[in-house]
This record gives C-alpha cells, structure tokens and sequence, in this order.
C-alpha cells in the first residue's frame, strides 16, 4: 500500500513541500543530507507530532495529519 502524499511548509520561509516519505522530503531540501529530528507541540489536547528539521527547515505537516504522542 502507498502512503499518500503530505503537505509539509517551512514555517521559516513559506515554502511548501510535498512528499510521501521523510526520505522524499529529504532529496528535496537543500542540504536535506543532514540529521532529520521530530518537530512536537503541545497543545491544551496533548503533545502532538507535528513535523520534521531537516537542516535548517522547520517543516510543518497540515494540522489533520498530526499524530498525539503517548
């Protein structure tokens, strides 16, 4: 089964991305050879999954596609 294609934007410049995989994502950023860390927020809901950094872009995934950590 195929993983459908996310939104991603760089909160820093606006820019969007879209991909299916984080290794997708990576070939597309600049410098995307660098290390890949998880974005959280905390919300009044809980701490959700919200995104990716790669290199120096903050990569923020469409708000229905967040994921609450446990």
């Amino acid at each position: 089964m195929r993983k459908s294609l996310r939104v991603f934007t760089d909160l820093r410049t606006g820019k969007h991305f879209v991909a299916r995989t984080v290794k997708e994502l990576r070939s597309q950023i600049a410098n995307g050879s660098s290390r890949v860390r998880k974005m959280y927020r905390d919300t009044s809901s809980g701490t959700f999954h919200v995104g990716y950094v790669i290199g120096q872009c903050w990569l923020e995934m469409d708000k229905s596609e967040w994921k609450e950590e446990a």
